[in-house]
């Protein structure tokens, strides 16, 4: 992000540019677009959990184009919009003129109380206009009877993962969504594509004593939060949007990092890769695309693919919430987190960031910039997210495994553990059981009694102590048992 002057905060919305005079510092973009009359966007959970709020944000592509992204409005501070461009579910079409997501919804009978169609809309949207989404051939065995979750149209059926149809009329919207075609040439949300996304810009807006500000460098951020360490720093928005919302929280200051080009960055060396803590994890889950095995297999169960689509490692990590999905997982590789602050770099590891509860060794006054992720990776990875839900949901308990194994012997073993304690943290009495020791299903047992016993889970509404314990004790079977039917079929 490069030096720019500061203009009048405005959001283009469907093409018309919309001012944000007077507006409140602590606005989501949702409470916004109503007050100003587009209600075609609904507020069903504001906790981006529903989706019903969706809409579509113009974002940078990989060729210097536009990409549709869809985002939860209940969650971004509208400020975080200001000289961006988004579409709402008035913008698609109109009642005589459908847009060809809204034909299809009307046609399928994907409409029942109409309360969740407008942020389906804006999903399917999204989807509808991806430029790789390609129909699979009739012959092909990746058709729907072979994979349920993609359409003969190429339509992914994930990209609806963050929206909710409390009437339960999935059928038909799938139906819909399956029975789309190809944007024609001259549809102009499609030709919009082939132009730039807009450019960040440095806002300050100052509204009843509270202050909404977007540094244009990271030197200025770190120059700000040394004379301000109170300041609210945000970068998706994904959790305080939460806090503004179900718990009526305000900040006098808020600083945001979300388009700071330096925290966006995704390079790899000899030695690690190096991921931005401002980049969004669907696109880190891009960019990556499965080059790191642990982490494709964490971002399908982190949230939905609305709130991936702002939520970011450096949020994630900052709140310190012990049930937070990316610690378990960095924790197994090893991970480390660059911090910053006016007076230069350090760099932490992540085993050794966490205090307490909610607590780091983060000064007030630094910033999350980046997360380290060491090579090589282990040679046998896994995931497993224990939750009421498949989906967009909170975990009870989330494992992350890394392991090598070299003849038969376990070399190295680094276990990652969330839920199960005021902070996450490693598995290391786990790690010790098993480092030396045959991959053999008598190690497993002995190693799964002692991570049984790792962490103080308590019970609350998710789940009790002692269910927490036993699905730690069952992992490392999963995990074995994962292991050794890969290497059966590696064998056949």
């Amino acid at each position: 992000m490069t030096d720019i002057a500061v203009t009048v905060p405005a959001v283009k919305v469907n093409g018309q540019s919309r001012p944000l005079d007077g507006v409140a510092t602590h606005a989501t973009a949702l409470d916004w677009l109503r007050d100003t009359g587009l209600s075609g966007s609904k507020e069903g959970c504001a906790e981006g959990e529903c989706g019903a709020c969706a809409m579509l944000l113009a974002t940078p592509d990989a060729d210097g184009g536009t990409a549709w992204t869809p985002v939860n409005a209940c969650l971004v501070p509208v400020y975080a919009l200001d000289g961006q461009e988004i579409v709402t579910a008035e913008g698609l079409g109109t009642v005589d003129d459908l847009h060809p997501v809204q034909e299809k919804l009307a046609e399928a009978g994907g409409s029942q109380c109409g309360y969740c169609t407008p942020g389906f809309a804006c999903s399917m949207a999204a989807e509808y206009y991806r430029p790789d989404r390609t129909p699979v051939a009739e012959d092909d065995e990746t058709c729907p009877v072979h994979d349920a979750e993609h359409g003969p149209n190429g339509f992914d059926l994930h990209a609806l993962s963050g929206n909710l149809c409390r009437c339960t009329g999935y059928r038909p919207i799938r139906d819909a969504a399956y029975a789309l075609g190809s944007p024609e040439a001259d549809d102009p949300l499609q030709q919009r594509l082939a132009a730039p996304a807009p450019a960040p810009a440095a806002t300050d807006a100052v509204v009843d004593g509270s202050r909404f500000l977007r540094p244009s460098t990271l030197a200025e951020t770190l120059r700000i939060l040394r004379e301000e360490p109170t300041a609210l720093v945000v970068a998706g928005s994904t959790d305080w949007g939460v806090e503004v919302n179900i718990r009526g929280s305000r900040a006098p200051f808020v600083v945001a990092i979300d388009q700071l080009d330096e925290l966006r960055g995704l390079t790899e060396t000899d030695e690690y890769v190096e991921i931005g803590a401002a980049l969004p994890l669907s696109e880190v889950e891009r960019r990556l695309n499965g080059r790191i095995p642990l982490l494709a297999k964490l971002f399908p169960q982190f949230a939905s693919r609305l709130i991936r689509n702002r939520g970011t490692f450096g949020g994630n990590l900052g709140t310190g919430s012990p049930i937070g999905d990316t610690p378990p997982a960095l924790l197994a590789l090893d991970a480390r987190l660059v911090l910053a602050s006016a007076d230069g770099e350090r760099e932490v590891d992540l085993a050794e960031y966490f205090t307490g509860y909610r607590q780091s060794v983060r000064a007030k006054d630094e910033l999350i910039t980046a997360v380290r992720i060491p090579l090589p990776l282990a040679a046998y990875t896994a995931f497993h997210k224990i939750a009421k839900r498949r989906f967009d949901d909170i975990s009870s308990v989330a494992i992350g495994f890394a392991l090598d194994v070299e003849g038969g012997v376990v070399t190295r073993a680094r276990i990652g553990l969330g839920g199960v304690a005021a902070t996450p943290l490693r598995a290391r009495a786990t790690e010790e059981a098993l480092i030396g020791r045959p991959w053999d299903i008598t190690t497993v047992k002995a190693a799964s009694a002692v991570l049984q016993g790792e962490g103080t889970p308590m019970s609350d509404h998710r789940a009790s102590s002692d269910y927490r314990s036993h699905m730690l004790g069952t992992a490392l079977l999963k995990l074995y048992s994962q292991t050794v039917i890969a290497s059966k079929e590696v064998s056949a």
